[in-house]
């Protein structure tokens, strides 16, 4: 049975939780955990084991994940906004879009277990909207199931709280911290199970002094996660975050710093810059949209053949609340120029062979999830041609139509609908959206530092070996430096520590 199989397979740390909580599921008995563990030790293949063992007895096991390139990893997974209904401005007073009666509160009802992975960068306001759900769902024969954390159904997440946490728009620390999942109320009742053992390692395939430099590697990514490093204080700031970064990592160049970064990452582009496999492999993170926006404009310039330019069609959403001024306060022109986070850009500019990042999840079947990577292969009036670099369809053909989207912002008393491609260039990409991509070649360009908890971490942990990460530092004069701020947040660390004991 290929249950059996998984399961043989377990270490020891993997048995121990995969016991815990395949047992409670057995017993039939209410349990909600938190399983912590850092990147190689085999998180997903723990989900996918549990997975299998319950469906195998036809047991109903809902996996979903924080984001959609997860959910991709998870047998007949969701993202968890998607499967809960769970509202997207959501607040401490939010609940799921879920009723009693209907047949999603049915499911939930019969289902033996929920999985939720890359639970850290997630609100505690959307557990807390679960958990009020559940409640009320669960209650509905069983009145004292409205006392028990997610009405006493088995939930277990997982994650590494080293990585990025909840975006807080222009959100201050504490307001970060606040949104942890750490600090909801649900936090005292989570049972903290903890993966440690770094299974790359575990390769026979390897080579003693290439696992040991892994080794090496591995440690050195999880004491900038952990904030171990030696770290300076700058003037006016209140804690040390400046650490230095090894010498063998660092290039340093004079003169246009993209141009001497692109061919360290993405080493001969012209033979290869169509090949799947080898574009699927490199990326460059950056911290900022910006300079994330420059640095793919220049590998576009690269790519052999015309450039098609696609503009977007934009207005103000009929929902909005219509002021008679609107259209002279804020004309085509301006609603052009808004470039939001997420959001594609008014001039989309494109070529056959360019890589895009879709920005909006489209089908779920096909693997098109917000984050899937994308190599285009035509260039239509109204589709884009492409074929999937990452998500669980790699080299399908896959269509990209242009769609209405969109977007408010706190600065404007209105919502833009953009009619428009829904992806932008991803020869870069932000570190947030480098969430959860594994890469042979990384390459970090900081023109300018990183400025929340985990950014540095989740950057570095991107590659897979020490030989495949190459960081440029560029200072404030255009100097090549060494030094780059590491933001953590060590009273998160502090209350995963503070539930294990």
């Amino acid at each position: 049975m290929h249950a059996d199989s998984l399961v043989t397979q377990l270490n020891a740390e993997q048995r121990t939780v995969y016991d815990t909580i395949v047992g409670r599921v057995y017993s039939n008995s209410p349990g909600f955990f938190f399983v912590c563990g850092h990147g190689g030790t085999g998180k997903t293949f723990l989900w996918n084991t549990i997975i299998a063992r319950l469906r195998s007895e036809k047991k109903i096991v809902l996996a979903v994940a924080s984001s959609g390139v997860a959910s991709l990893l998870l047998p007949k997974g969701h993202t968890a906004h998607s499967r809960f209904k769970i509202p997207f401005d959501v607040n401490d007073a939010s609940t799921c879009n879920v009723n009693r009666g209907t047949m999603l509160a049915e499911l939930i009802q019969v289902s033996s277990l929920i999985i939720w992975d890359e639970a850290p960068m997630t609100h505690r306001w959307c557990f807390e909207a679960l958990d009020k759900t559940m409640r009320d769902i669960l209650s509905e024969h069983t009145p004292s199931n409205a006392l028990l954390p997610f009405g006493g159904k088995p939930v277990v997440l997982g994650g590494d709280f080293r990585q990025i946490l909840p975006v807080v728009r222009k959100g201050s620390r504490s307001s970060i911290v606040n949104a942890s999942i750490t600090n909801s109320n649900l936090w005292w009742h989570v049972v903290l199970l903890r993966l440690r053992t770094n299974m790359r390692l575990f390769d026979p395939s390897l080579q003693v002094d290439v696992r040991d430099e892994l080794d090496m590697f591995a440690k050195w990514v999880l004491s900038v996660g952990d904030g171990t490093l030696p770290a300076e204080r700058r003037a006016s700031e209140h804690e040390a975050t400046w650490i230095t970064i090894p010498e063998d990592l660092l290039l340093r160049v004079e003169g246009d710093k993209v141009a001497a970064l692109v061919p360290k990452v993405y080493p001969d582009f012209l033979l290869n810059y169509r090949d799947p496999t080898y574009l699927s492999s490199c990326s460059i993170v950056c911290p900022n949209n910006a300079t994330v926006n420059d640095v793919n404009n220049y590998v576009l310039s690269l790519v052999p053949g015309d450039t098609i330019q696609y503009l977007s069609c934009d207005v103000i959403a009929k929902s909005s609340e219509h002021i008679p001024d609107f259209d002279v306060l804020y004309p085509t022109e301006f609603l052009n120029s808004i470039d939001a986070n997420n959001f594609p850009t008014h001039k989309l500019e494109l070529k056959k062979g360019a890589i895009v990042m879709l920005l909006r999840n489209l089908n779920q079947n096909k693997g098109l999830y917000n984050g899937t990577r994308l190599l285009v292969t035509q260039l239509g009036q109204r589709i884009l041609h492409c074929v999937a670099l990452t998500g669980s369809n790699v080299g399908e053909e896959v269509l990209i139509p242009r769609i209405a989207l969109n977007t408010t912002d706190v600065k404007w008393p209105f919502t833009l609908q953009r009619r428009q491609f829904p992806v932008r260039l991803c020869y870069a990409m932000t570190i947030n959206k480098s969430h959860g991509q594994t890469l042979s070649r990384v390459g970090i360009y900081l023109k300018g530092p990183v400025f929340t908890h985990g950014q540095l971490y989740v950057a570095v942990s991107r590659s897979t070996s020490r030989n495949g990460l190459i960081i440029l530092i560029e200072n404030e004069d255009g100097s090549c430096g060494s030094q780059t701020r590491n933001v953590v947040y060590k009273e998160v660390l502090a209350a995963t520590d503070a539930a294990a004991t």
